[in-house]
């Protein structure tokens, strides 16, 4: 995956996104495809 640089607040909100989709996912392939989504909703190709 390609890091861009992204303000801090946009940072913070995807850190605890992901946070928060590992406490309620046990599945890890369900929990990195929707991981992968959260930073499609930021980073635009």
């Amino acid at each position: 995956m390609i890091r861009k640089h992204l303000p801090k607040s946009i940072r913070k909100f995807i850190r605890r996104e992901k946070a928060r989709i590992r406490r309620e996912t046990n599945d890890l392939e369900k929990q990195k495809k929707e991981i992968i989504k959260l930073y499609q909703r930021f980073i635009k190709k």
